[in-house]
C-alpha cells in the first residue's frame, strides 16, 4: 500500500483494530469510514443527522479486512450560483464577522468532503461573494484540511475574475490588447500558492470574465491561434515558479461551451494536462475520450451539472437529477476514461445532499453501484439516516419524487425559458394528466406523513431537510401551475373559483415551508439558506390568471396511445456473435420516464455495426417488440429515447415493421439547438415513424441501433395523425 494514492486497508487483529493509511487522507477517509459503520452520517452538521444513542457498536469486517482505493484520483465539488443560499446564509448566519464565505463555512465544506471521501474544491465566485483567496484564512483552512483547490472553466490559473479583475484598474480582459496586465495577474496568484505546492490544480486557458466568450477573437481561427499561446505561456509561468517541469504540476483543461468547438476544429492540449469533459448542463455528457484521447498521460475528467443557472431554464432550487441518470454518465465516462477529475457542480449544497452523496460514492467506488443496484444505493441511505425499518419505503417515495421531476422538473413547470426571460403559460399536460400528476404527488405527501411518525425524534430536522421539503415543495408547485390551468379550463364561475383557490394554496404552502426551513428549523441554523425563488424568474411568483372570459385555446383531443411499452418489455432481442462477450441489453432500474429504460453494456463507447445500420439477424443488436393492433390502416409509431450525446453526433436507429424496412432516425443534437431545449426539459428525444398495417392482430416491430450510448424509455403507438399526449401511461 505504501506509495499508493489515498488508500486505506481496516482489518480486526488480536482483539484490535488495525487502521492503516497509505497518506493522510487516506487515513482519515479510514476514520470516516468506521464512524460511519458505527452511525455516524456524513450530514450529521450539513444536515442535522445527529447521532442516535446505541446500547452497542457493532463493525462487521471479513477475515482478511478491507482494503479501499479511489477510481477517480481528484473528486470534488462546485460551489455556484450561491447567491440564493449558501452566500447569504454565510453572510448573515453563519460568519456575521466576515459577512461572506469565509474559513468558518469552508472548514464545515471540507470536513463533509472527507467524510464523504472527496479531496477537492472549486470555491463559490459569484459577484455575490468575495473572491476565495481574498479572505484571510480560506487557504490555510484548505491546507489544513488537506482538501486541494482548483477553479472553473471561466477562471484559470485559481482566479476568481468576477471579483479580482478590476477593469478600471487593470484594463480589458483581453488577452490581444492587454496580454502584460493579464500576465501579471495570474503571476501574482501563482506567487502566493507556490508555498503550498501539493494541493492546487491549476486551470488553463483562457474564457471571458465570467462564463462567457474569450474577448478579442473574431474567428475560431484566431482563437485557437491565441489559446495555444495562453496556454504555453501559462506552463512556462507555473514552470518557473515551482521549479519543476510543467508536466509535474496538476493541470486542467475544460473544453466547456463554446471551448469545445474550439478543441473540435483542432485545439492541441498538452498531453500531460487532463481534459475535463463537461454535460451540457442538464446531465447529459456532451463529449468522452477516444480510442487515441484515452492514451494522453494527463487523462480525463468530467464537469458535471445537479444545479444550473442559464438557458433554457434554471433548476437551482431543488435537486431533482435522477440518480439512475447520474449512474449512467458517470459510469460510462468512467469506462471511456474519465478517471483523473470528477467535479459536480451542487450549487449551495442543499438541497442536493443525496445527489452529491451518490456522485462522490461513484467517484470512490464507480462499481459500488450497478444497473440492477441503483435503487439500493437508495435504500442504504434512507436506511442510514432513517433507520432500516423505514428504509424502503423512503427509497420508493424518493425514486417516483426523482422520476416525476425527470417527466418535467418543478422548475421547469411554467414552461417559461430565461436568457431570454418569458411569462409563463399553462402546461402541455392533458386535464388527465394534471389530475394523475396531483393525485401522484399527493400519495407521495401521504406516505411520508406516516413514515415521519417512524422517524426518532432527534432527527425530524434530517427529515425535513432530506425528504420533507423537497418532496412537499415540488409537489406543491406542481399544484400550483395544475391547477391554474384547471381553473382555465373550467367553464362554471365555481369550479374556476375552486381551482384558482387551490392554486393560490399550493403557493401559500411553498412559503410556508420555506419559513420553516429558515426560521424555525433547528432553532434558526438555517436561516437565509433557502430561497423558494431564485433569481426570482417567474415560475416561482404567485399565480397569476386570466381573467377574460375567452376560452383556452388547449385541444383536448389529445389521446394515449393504443399500445404503451416500456423499453424494458421486449420480447426478443439480439447482440451480434461478433461482439465482446459481455456486450449485452440491460435495463436500467430507476431511469428515464418508464422507469426502466434499456441499452447496451458495457457503455463504453463503441460501435457495434461496423458504422453500417442494419435490420439483418447477424449484422447489428436489436431489440423487438410484438403489439396487438385492433384494425388494419395507419399508424404512428413513437420511440422515446434519452437524450444523450456522442462524441460524431451519429447515434442510429432503424426500423422495421413486420420485417419490413420503416425508417431510419439520427438521434443526437448539436449545441443549443431549440430541439435540444425541448429534449433536455422534458428528458425525452422522440422520434415518429408512420407505418401501415394490412391485418389487424400481432405486429412486430424491430428497432436496430448503430452503437453504445442510446438508451431506449418508451414506445407508443398511435393512430396516424393522433394528437400526442405529454405522458405515456403504462
Amino acid at each position: 500500500m505504501s506509495g499508493a494514492w489515498e488508500s486505506f486497508f481496516i482489518k480486526p487483529q488480536q482483539g484490535s483494530l488495525l487502521v492503516l493509511g497509505s497518506d493522510v487522507r487516506g487515513t482519515v477517509f479510514a476514520i470516516f469510514d468506521l464512524a460511519e459503520q458505527l452511525g455516524v452520517s456524513p450530514w450529521k452538521w450539513w444536515a442535522d443527522v445527529v447521532n442516535l444513542k446505541q446500547h452497542q457498536a457493532v463493525l462487521n469486517f471479513p477475515k482478511n479486512g478491507v482494503y479501499s482505493t479511489p477510481s477517480v484520483q481528484y473528486r470534488g465539488i462546485f460551489l455556484n450560483d450561491e447567491d440564493w443560499g449558501l452566500q447569504p446564509w454565510a453572510a448573515k448566519t453563519f460568519e456575521k464577522d466576515i459577512k461572506d464565505i469565509g474559513p468558518k463555512t469552508y472548514e464545515k465544506i471540507f470536513q463533509l468532503l472527507l467524510r464523504l471521501k472527496a479531496n477537492t474544491e472549486w470555491p463559490a465566485m459569484h459577484p455575490s461573494t468575495k473572491a476565495f483567496y481574498k479572505i484571510k484564512g480560506n487557504q490555510e483552512m484548505a491546507q489544513q484540511y488537506h482538501i486541494v483547490i482548483g477553479t472553473s472553466h471561466a477562471e484559470p490559473i485559481l482566479r476568481n475574475n468576477v471579483d479580482e479583475w478590476d477593469k478600471k484598474k487593470q484594463g480589458p480582459y483581453n488577452y490581444v490588447d492587454n496580454s502584460e496586465q493579464i500576465n501579471h495577474y495570474w503571476q501574482d496568484r501563482v506567487n502566493q500558492v507556490k508555498g503550498d505546492k501539493n494541493h492546487n490544480l491549476f486551470t488553463i486557458g483562457m474564457r471571458g470574465v465570467h462564463d462567457s466568450h474569450m474577448e478579442g477573437v473574431n474567428s475560431t481561427e484566431q482563437a485557437i491561434n491565441l489559446l495555444h499561446s495562453i496556454i504555453r505561456t501559462q506552463r512556462n509561468m507555473l514552470s518557473n515558479t515551482f521549479a519543476r517541469e510543467a508536466s509535474q504540476i496538476p493541470q486542467v483543461f475544460i473544453p466547456y461551451k463554446e471551448v469545445l468547438e474550439l478543441y473540435n476544429n483542432g485545439l492541441k492540449v498538452p498531453d500531460d494536462v487532463t481534459i475535463m469533459w463537461t454535460d451540457d448542463n442538464y446531465g447529459y455528457i456532451r463529449r468522452l475520450s477516444d480510442k487515441q484521447e484515452q492514451m494522453r498521460t494527463g487523462g480525463s475528467g468530467i464537469y458535471y451539472h445537479l444545479s444550473y443557472w442559464g438557458r433554457p431554464h434554471d433548476y437551482l432550487w431543488l435537486s431533482t437529477t435522477q440518480p439512475a441518470l447520474i449512474w449512467y454518465e458517470m459510469s460510462k465516462a468512467y469506462q471511456d476514461g474519465a478517471q483523473k477529475m470528477w467535479i459536480a457542480n451542487v450549487g449551495d449544497i442543499k438541497p442536493a445532499e443525496y445527489n452529491m452523496e451518490l456522485f462522490l460514492d461513484l467517484a470512490w467506488n464507480v462499481e459500488a453501484v450497478n444497473h440492477d443496484s441503483i435503487k439500493n444505493h437508495l435504500t442504504q441511505w434512507a436506511s442510514r439516516e432513517f433507520g432500516e425499518e423505514i428504509a424502503t419505503d423512503v427509497s420508493r417515495v424518493m425514486n417516483e419524487y426523482y422520476r416525476l421531476a425527470f417527466i418535467r422538473k418543478p422548475e421547469f413547470m411554467g414552461w417559461s425559458q430565461t436568457e431570454p426571460t418569458t411569462d409563463t403559460q399553462l402546461t402541455e399536460f392533458t386535464d388527465e394528466e394534471a389530475q394523475q400528476r396531483i393525485s401522484a404527488y399527493a400519495k407521495l405527501i401521504n406516505i411520508i406523513k406516516i413514515l415521519k411518525n417512524k422517524v426518532p425524534k432527534s432527527r425530524q430536522d434530517a427529515w425535513f431537510q432530506l425528504i420533507e421539503y423537497p418532496i412537499k415543495a415540488a409537489a406543491h408547485m406542481n399544484e400550483k401551475f395544475l391547477y391554474r390551468q384547471l381553473s382555465e379550463h373550467c367553464l362554471l364561475l365555481d369550479c374556476k373559483k375552486s381551482y384558482q383557490q387551490l392554486s393560490v394554496k399550493a403557493y401559500q404552502a411553498i412559503k410556508e415551508l420555506t419559513n420553516k426551513y429558515n426560521l424555525t428549523l433547528s432553532q434558526g441554523k438555517w436561516q437565509h439558506m433557502m430561497s423558494m425563488k431564485p433569481r426570482n424568474l417567474p415560475v416561482f411568483q404567485a399565480p397569476e390568471f386570466n381573467t377574460s372570459s375567452e376560452k383556452s385555446k388547449i385541444d383536448h383531443k389529445r389521446e394515449q396511445p393504443l399500445i404503451s411499452l416500456k423499453a424494458s418489455q421486449y420480447s426478443r432481442s439480439f447482440i451480434p456473435s461478433n461482439s465482446s462477450s459481455k456486450t449485452r441489453w440491460h435495463a436500467i432500474e430507476g431511469f428515464g420516464h418508464s422507469d426502466n429504460a434499456v441499452t447496451i453494456f458495457p457503455s463504453e463507447y463503441h460501435s457495434v455495426t461496423n458504422n453500417k445500420v442494419s435490420l439483418s439477424d447477424e449484422n447489428n443488436p436489436w431489440l423487438e417488440y410484438q403489439i396487438t393492433l385492433p384494425h388494419a390502416g395507419k399508424y404512428e409509431i413513437e420511440l422515446h429515447f434519452i437524450p444523450t450525446h456522442t462524441n460524431q453526433y451519429n447515434d442510429q436507429v432503424n426500423l422495421a415493421f413486420n420485417g419490413k424496412y420503416s425508417g431510419s432516425a439520427m438521434l443526437n443534437t448539436k449545441g443549443r439547438s431549440e430541439q435540444w431545449k425541448t429534449n433536455v426539459l422534458r428528458n425525452s428525444q422522440i422520434k415518429t415513424f408512420k407505418v401501415s398495417v394490412k391485418q389487424a392482430g400481432l405486429q412486430r416491430l424491430r428497432l436496430a441501433m448503430n452503437q453504445t450510448g442510446i438508451v431506449l424509455d418508451q414506445i407508443a403507438v398511435y393512430r396516424e395523425n393522433s394528437l400526442k399526449p405529454y405522458v405515456i401511461n403504462h
